[in-house]
């Protein structure tokens, strides 16, 4: 099975990245909860049920089984033995990121669409982005992930990604910057770690210490 890439972001956060090749009757050779089987059967595109069943394939690299992962009423997944736990796939790759501290985690093909959303969740970031660089859509996929993998770990409805998310300048060779939360008056400070492969972006966000 593809395991794409393993990538230790911290001595407490470990995250797996999952190639999607097989097809659904190969990946779905699991023992799946009757509520995970619903879920499957509920899903009406091959692309998510894909997603779901290769994340399942990365807890049990992890260690886990179905059995072991729960989601609140919001979505958000918890691992039975008190990690905590993030997950993501986009197009042809899953990953899963397991952490003894709370984590955020996102993954997304690196597409010139997000040009047109660019408004929607660029604030204090466009003071160093500029539109003329060939890697500008990259650069604008890698604040988007970041701060999706905030909004993930940090878990609060109506959060704003323009006004109460902030990335912090990085430059063309780094895989490191900070980030912020800031809500009313408080401001909470993070780490962010992002990598590009294939025309994908990851980035993964951890409570700095």
């Amino acid at each position: 099975m593809p395991l794409f890439k393993s990538l230790a972001i911290n001595s407490q956060t470990i995250v797996k990245v999952w190639s999607i090749s097989e097809s659904i009757s190969i990946l779905n050779q699991l023992d799946l909860t009757p509520n995970s089987l619903a879920r499957l059967k509920n899903m009406k595109s091959e692309r998510h049920k894909l997603g779901f069943l290769s994340v399942r394939w990365l807890l049990q690299d992890f260690g886990y089984g179905d059995k072991d992962i729960h989601y609140d009423r919001f979505g958000k997944p918890s691992l039975k033995d008190g990690k905590y736990i993030s997950i993501s796939h986009s197009f042809s790759y899953s990953a899963v990121a397991v952490s003894s501290q709370p984590v955020g985690l996102d993954i997304e093909k690196i597409r010139e669409k997000i040009i047109r959303i660019a408004p929607k969740f660029i604030g204090f970031e466009s003071s160093f982005l500029s539109s003329n660089p060939i890697d500008f859509v990259s650069k604008l996929t890698t604040v988007w992930c970041i701060k999706e993998s905030l909004y993930k770990l940090y878990s609060k409805l109506g959060l704003s990604f323009k006004d109460q998310m902030l990335v912090l300048p990085f430059d063309d060779k780094s895989q490191y910057t900070t980030a912020w939360i800031l809500e009313s008056k408080n401001r909470k400070r993070f780490e962010a770690s992002f990598f590009e492969f294939n025309g994908y972006l990851l980035a993964v966000t951890t409570p700095s210490l």
